[in-house]
């Protein structure tokens, strides 16, 4: 009888899935830490850098900050100076899939405007939102 060495036999399948489950066993916990960081280090980019820009540039054109995050993108047609769109992508998702909270005027920023994220829990006042300095 003549033996086929071309192939795995299912013993050493199963020995390398074991494997490649262990190693995926320990690997996974250290990478679940860093994806939460991640997300709030792009929340903070979105509030302090492409957001808050867009802002500022609306207000240099219509000389005050829009009353909804929507003006950014579409002409409110309350001024002819509007030189939009101001976030050439649309209005973004914080990186949990929720919208971002603009008030204007702000409350904790009299003199300008609030914007923040609820966070990963979605819901106000539960110490995880991430806000504009």
């Amino acid at each position: 009888m003549k033996k086929n060495d071309n192939g795995f036999s299912l013993i050493e399948l199963l020995v390398v899935m074991v494997i490649l489950g262990i190693l995926t066993s320990l690997a996974a916990p250290r990478l679940a830490g860093k994806t939460e960081g991640a997300r709030i280090k792009a929340t903070h980019a979105d509030i302090e850098g492409g957001i808050a820009l867009a802002l500022d540039m609306y207000d240099v054109d219509i000389g005050k900050y829009p009353n909804k995050l929507e003006d950014l993108v579409k002409d409110p047609a309350v001024n002819e100076f509007w030189d939009g769109p101001y976030l050439k992508k649309g209005i973004p998702k914080d990186p949990w899939g929720n919208d971002y909270i603009y008030k204007f005027p702000g409350s904790t920023h009299s003199d300008g405007y609030d914007l923040y994220s609820l966070g990963s829990d979605g819901q106000d006042g539960t110490g995880d939102e991430i806000v504009n300095e």
